[in-house]
């Protein structure tokens, strides 16, 4: 399908610049990224990454987590089950 279509954006000039020179490094352009993303987004009828923000549990758990905090090992479901008492 040929790209006809044209894209425009404003976005601050350092961050273009700055994330250009990071996709340059992986062989990727502005407009590269552009045309993967919204393929995906037309694809998948959803953006190509999470947007939400944790709550407060959520993210106190995952801060516990990170912490090696509050951490629980399975050796296989089995073992989960029967820790989960299921």
């Amino acid at each position: 399908m040929p790209a006809t279509a044209f894209v425009r954006a404003r976005v601050d000039e350092a961050l273009k610049d700055e994330a250009a020179a990071v996709l340059a490094d992986m062989g990727l352009t502005v407009s590269d990224v552009v045309r993967i993303a919204l393929t995906k987004i037309a694809k998948e009828k959803a953006l190509p990454f999470d947007m939400r923000v944790p709550n407060a549990l959520t993210a106190e758990t995952l801060a516990k987590s990170e912490r090696g905090e509050d951490i629980h090992r399975a050796t296989d479901a089995a073992d989960l089950f029967r820790q989960l008492g299921i």
